[in-house]
């Protein structure tokens, strides 16, 4: 979904809202003909995300500015470490510089948050395996993903969906027009038409595509059979306790897929991962995000 075409109006647009009638701080410091070169610089540790929507920010404002990436999106990085290198007028290299830093340090921040939730799950497997005291019903993947929500800035989906791959993550549906997500207000609805979780899930089935994924949420060990009953492909076990959760996919048992959901955190997505889920999704990645402290040094 991040397009170069989506960059280009993003970061045109971040461009305008910075610098509307032109940059007085490099008109006046800044002789016109003068060129040069600054280096991205890591602050701190993390995982590397937007490379190609920092250089689209100078690209945008002045052509005859060079990018030179030093690592790759996915890639970790250290601080200090140099990871591109930016050369050309330098009144328009200053220009951009924050436009560039703003999209590139967020970027990066989500993708640092998410590696760091995919490796706390990953730790599980790498150790041998779940071991939760139960049998761990057959998965639908082979290790549990993390995916992301739809908690993102209004405006910078693309831009922060793609970060999450960046650090090891997947996307859950990119938005509304993707898939059948049923939660409590959508039932409630139904349920004044005379239906009930069951019923409602195959009067939805009966209105989309045989492509379309239908997801329910539950906040209930005793709302599962109904959901399988309707034949929800995703069954979402919202804000459900680690030994709830872990019933959950046993009475599931691979009939579909399971979802934990609700204030994930990295404390405890490994004890969730180990109950048996498929995916959990965290939408602490997007929504509360600390951006990584990313320099341009001249």
């Amino acid at each position: 979904m991040l397009t170069n075409q989506v960059i280009r109006r993003a970061v045109e647009a971040a461009l305008e809202e910075d610098a509307p009638y032109g940059d007085v701080t490099v008109e006046t410091t800044i002789p016109a003909d003068e060129t040069g070169t600054a280096r991205l610089v890591a602050r701190e540790t993390g995982v590397m995300s937007g490379i190609d929507v920092f250089a689209a920010a100078f690209a945008a404002l002045n052509p005859d500015i060079t990018v030179t990436a030093r690592i790759k999106d996915g890639d970790r990085f250290e601080a200090g470490q140099t990871l591109a290198e930016v050369s050309g007028p330098m009144r328009d290299l200053l220009t951009a510089e924050r436009v560039a830093l703003n999209f590139t340090q967020r970027m990066c921040g989500i993708a640092t948050m998410t590696a760091a939730f995919v490796a706390e799950v990953n730790r599980i497997y790498d150790a041998g395996g779940p071991d939760t005291g139960t049998v761990i019903t057959p998965r639908t993947f082979p290790r549990t993903r993390i995916v992301d929500t739809r908690k993102t800035t209004p405006g910078l989906r693309p831009f922060e969906k793609y970060a999450v791959t960046c650090g090891g993550g997947r996307n859950h549906r990119y938005g509304l027009s993707d898939a059948v997500m049923v939660k409590d207000n959508h039932l409630a609805a139904l349920a004044k038409e005379g239906l009930d979780m069951a019923g409602a899930i195959r009067h939805i089935r009966d209105q989309v595509g045989h492509t379309t994924h239908i997801e329910v949420e539950v906040d209930r060990l005793d709302q599962i059979p109904a959901a399988l009953d309707g034949g929800a492909d995703t069954i979402m076990l919202d804000n459900f306790s680690l030994d709830d959760t872990a019933r959950g996919v046993q009475l599931i048992d691979g009939r579909a897929i399971v979802e934990a959901s609700g204030n994930m955190t990295l404390d405890r997505v490994a004890a969730v991962a180990a109950t048996g889920v498929d995916v959990i999704s965290v939408g602490v990645l997007t929504h509360s995000v600390r951006s990584i402290d990313l320099g341009l040094d001249i």
